[in-house]
């Protein structure tokens, strides 16, 4: 039961992290056929204790198609050759995802443009309808 800090404020336990080892596809010799260097990373956010709810939220959103129906996130690394460097790199991608699930998205707070700002653009609209009415065909 290792916690393994995320952020400041949360720590995933190395318990809730599951890895499998595969074999990894395309190109690489006979050393493909006889290593399981991919590592696919599940880590179930809905039943994780040390996540907040709001972050969970997030996370979800932003997992996209990474996340199951039962909220179970499914990260897959095949790029290196190396076991180890596969898991760090997939922990990694874990962790970026959970730190980027904590910023909380600032309100948009709707604004009317100003008089002048309408003014202005009513101008522009008249000169540039005026400038097309000239270029209607002449009449002698």
């Amino acid at each position: 039961m290792l916690l393994i800090p995320v952020t400041r404020s949360i720590a995933i336990d190395s318990d809730e992290i599951e890895e499998s080892f595969t074999r990894a596809g395309g190109p690489g010799g006979q050393g493909v056929n006889t290593t399981d260097s991919a590592v696919m990373l599940r880590f179930d956010v809905r039943n994780s204790p040390n996540l907040p709810d709001a972050v969970k939220i997030r996370l979800d959103a932003i997992a996209g198609s990474r996340m199951t129906r039962e909220g179970v996130l499914v990260l897959r690394s095949e790029g290196a050759r190396s076991q180890l460097l596969n898991r760090q790199e997939v922990r990694e991608r874990l962790f970026d995802l959970i730190r980027e699930a904590t910023f909380v998205p600032k309100k948009r707070k709707p604004t009317k443009p100003s008089r002048a700002a309408k003014a202005k653009r009513m101008d522009g609209k008249s000169k540039r309808s005026a400038v097309k009415n000239l270029r209607g065909k002449v009449f002698d």
